[in-house]
């Protein structure tokens, strides 16, 4: 059995954009004198308390995927968890646990994230759109996400292994005349190993090592080393399903656009970083991180959870969406990045 060699996996960017609250007021407009309006606010009443369409609305824009046809039952459902959240926050209340010491640190940490990454969205709001020569640009480069799509059919293996095993295991694999042989030769040796196997649509894996990936036949595999020994993943199957520029153009928007607000946000924290006085104290000053380091931990990397790359996954995710034929932005962020 051939293998091949296979990149890392490729390391996202982070969110942004802040849920805009101004749109709920817009869908509860109506007719009616002050009071009409006021009173068309009030979801429900708890106690002495009330439950608000805005709060509903809030909570409701931030569920993604979410179809029109959902949106009602959605709302009712938000309705009733927040009737219990009420309920428990006049509870609270009354037992003073605002002032519990964990809850008031607890409430400072939420507050400095949430102003923090209005600041960082707001920093990203500046990043220019990509132009539609650089869309397609981009399109023409990676064949293997777009013109010559795949979706395949991947069996893992992990394998517990010391790392003086890991040269023997790569030339049983390499000789194996195919992924059962190599199976029964793990058993008849002892090694402890678990496997399992999923759908992926080329957007679903990493990008980094999807050109690599997409080289591979039928049948092939390839041996990655992991803390815990071997991961061994195996092209069981595929078949293609290309991609038109027409349907890719919404994806790659997306992404170059978030791409740019990622380097803005990086760019702006290491500029914060250099202009201001830090000075690590007592065991902190020993070995302190450097600027780069502490930026890039200013933007979360959300690498996504994949057969293929990610040795610790031993679940196997559900088929991949975008197997119909469609390519989403959603389903095309994952394998770029993006979550």
């Amino acid at each position: 059995m051939k293998t091949q060699a296979f990149g890392a996996p490729d390391h996202g960017a982070p969110r942004i954009g802040l849920v805009a609250l101004a749109a709920a007021v817009a869908l509860l407009a109506g007719c009616g004198d002050k009071k009409d309006k006021a009173a068309s606010q009030t979801a429900a009443k708890v106690n002495k308390a009330e439950v608000t369409v805005h709060q509903i609305n809030f909570v409701l824009q931030q569920q993604r995927g979410l179809r029109p046809e959902q949106a009602d039952a959605a709302s009712k459902q938000i309705l009733e968890r927040l009737i219990d959240q009420e309920l428990a926050l006049q509870k609270a209340d009354d037992l003073k646990v605002d002032r519990d010491p964990r809850v008031v640190q607890q409430l400072e940490a939420a507050k400095r994230e949430i102003i923090a990454r209005a600041y960082l969205d707001k920093v990203g709001e500046a990043a220019a759109k990509p132009t539609p020569e650089e869309i397609k640009k981009y399109f023409d480069d990676k064949p293997a996400l777009f013109k010559e799509r795949r979706i395949y059919s991947i069996q893992e293996i992990g394998i517990e292994a010391k790392p003086e095993q890991v040269a023997v295991l790569r030339d049983q694999l390499t000789a194996a005349k195919n992924i059962n042989e190599f199976v029964e030769y793990l058993k008849a040796n002892d090694y402890k190993f678990s496997g399992n196997q999923a759908v992926r649509a080329a957007e679903q894996l990493p990008l980094q090592g999807l050109e690599a990936f997409a080289k591979m036949q039928d049948g092939q595999a390839i041996l990655n080393q992991s803390p815990a020994g071997v991961q061994v993943v195996v092209l069981a199957g595929s078949r293609s399903q290309p991609v038109s520029e027409e349907q890719a153009r919404p994806a790659i928007e997306q992404y170059l656009t978030n791409e740019r607000k990622r380097k803005l946000i990086e760019d702006n924290v290491k500029a914060l970083r250099a202009e201001a006085k830090i000075e690590y104290v007592g065991k902190f000053g020993e070995g302190a991180p450097g600027a780069a380091a502490s930026a890039s931990g200013a933007v979360p990397n959300n690498p996504p959870n994949n057969p293929s790359t990610n040795p610790s996954n031993t679940t196997a995710p559900p088929p991949a969406p975008a197997a119909s034929g469609k390519l989403s932005a959603t389903d095309i962020s994952k394998g770029m990045g993006l979550k």
